[in-house]
């Protein structure tokens, strides 16, 4: 998997305009919780076609607020999710994140 850094929330726009599904992984570097849903998220996840950007929430927690201002989620970490058509279609956080949770709305 290529994790693309999420770094500024123009990147978001640039996918939304693109009309391109995608993921963000929301990550905390000192949370061992984020580390292991992180870990395990990498070695499941098989789908290449879907750009999956990583948000280090540490460094850029105002981009973390945007998102959950634009896409009507709470802020958490480890959080993902999936965004189509402008919409998040999935998130989920910790233990939630579920591959085949993932899968099915793809």
């Amino acid at each position: 998997m290529t994790w693309i850094p999420l770094e500024d929330f123009v990147q978001i726009d640039e996918y939304l305009k693109s009309k391109v599904s995608f993921i963000i992984f929301k990550h905390s570097t000192r949370c061992s919780i984020s580390s292991m849903a992180m870990q395990k998220f990498e070695k499941k996840f098989d789908i290449q076609s879907i750009p999956v950007l990583y948000l280090d929430i540490l460094s850029f927690r105002s981009i973390s607020d945007k998102l959950a201002e634009r896409f009507d989620v709470l802020h958490q970490s480890p959080q993902l999710l999936f965004i189509k058509d402008e919409i998040c279609l999935y998130h989920a956080s910790h233990n939630g994140i579920n591959l085949q949770d993932i899968k099915a709305v793809l």
